[in-house]
């Protein structure tokens, strides 16, 4: 009877995403993305590290040019001139890898340190939240910044940057969670069954918390993305010949008015992914919000 109510539960919530708007119009753009980046060496119209200094800031030219299908400089060239629909194309495995990794490692971590401190209580849940909210007292962006330049610019020191800012927050989601199911009965009979504290955790705690856990890791994403576009524009992120979106803004930004396209369209990229993202996880969070779920 468990396995049938769980299975007629998940099939409800499963439903329930597949008719949310959000979900669909969000799976989309990070589905074209998931395609653009894998294959993305196939789909650049050119050489995205070709340089010719005879094109620099060349204008967007468009598909179609005097009655033909054209593929050079569809959206104009940069400083260097280099096709920047080609490196936008490129770019996009370095922010969707970026923003994965990232999110992950904050998951991973974030899932057990809240689960550890939720579940164990006392000094443990004192001392891991006390670390925690020290954590997301300091502005994101600026402690970014602090980790990176202590360890180097890299994208791999980015990466791990994001990751820890991002741990806090998921940290308390998922321990609030967990301070309401470690009071179940499910939880009790594990216990009385002789269950030890890890085995709990793993397989009764943290399988039941995971909901949450993965809509915040979701909506994540487009904020981690942004953080590494933010840290490359800085010079701290992404490091040459590697291709980003942000370090393709910043070194447009001197030229924003007379070259608006060099800048214009890597800003683009980037709100329609963290757009993609967000919709994406507003979706999901409503499909697994309880509220909704007791009124299927």
């Amino acid at each position: 009877m468990t396995d049938v109510g769980t299975n007629r539960s998940g099939n409800r919530t499963l439903r329930r995403v597949l008719r949310n708007p959000n979900v669909l119009f969000g799976g989309i753009i990070i589905g074209l993305l998931v395609l653009i980046a894998l294959f993305a060496p196939w789909l650049t119209p050119m050489d995205p590290m070709k340089q010719d200094l005879w094109t620099r800031y060349e204008a967007p030219r468009g598909l179609w040019v005097e009655g033909a299908w054209n593929t050079e400089f569809v959206l104009g060239a940069d400083e260097l001139g280099r096709d920047i629909l080609s490196r936008l194309i490129m770019g996009t495995r370095v922010s969707l890898l970026v923003g994965f990794i990232a999110t992950s490692l904050s998951l991973v971590f974030g899932m057990l340190l809240g689960a550890l401190a939720g579940y164990l209580g006392g000094w443990v849940d004192n001392v891991v939240m006390r670390v925690m909210d020290v954590l997301l007292a300091l502005p994101g962006i600026l402690l970014a910044i602090a980790i990176v330049a202590a360890l180097g610019p890299s994208i791999v020191n980015a990466m791990v940057a994001i990751a820890i800012v991002r741990v806090p927050t998921m940290a308390r989601v998922v321990r609030s969670e967990v301070l309401a199911l470690r009071e179940q009965e499910f939880v009790e009979s594990a216990r009385a069954l002789g269950g030890g504290h890890l085995h709990i955790v793993f397989r009764h705690i943290i399988s039941n918390a995971w909901a949450p856990a993965m809509v915040l890791a979701t909506l994540g994403m487009g904020t981690a993305i942004v953080a590494e576009a933010a840290l490359s524009f800085l010079g701290l992120g992404t490091q040459p010949p590697d291709i980003s979106w942000g370090r393709m803004l910043s070194v447009g930004r001197e030229v924003i008015r007379s070259s608006p396209h060099v800048t214009l369209y890597p800003g683009i990229a980037i709100t329609v992914t963290v757009l993609g993202f967000s919709l994406l996880g507003d979706g999901l969070r409503d499909a697994f919000d309880r509220r909704l779920k007791d009124g299927a």
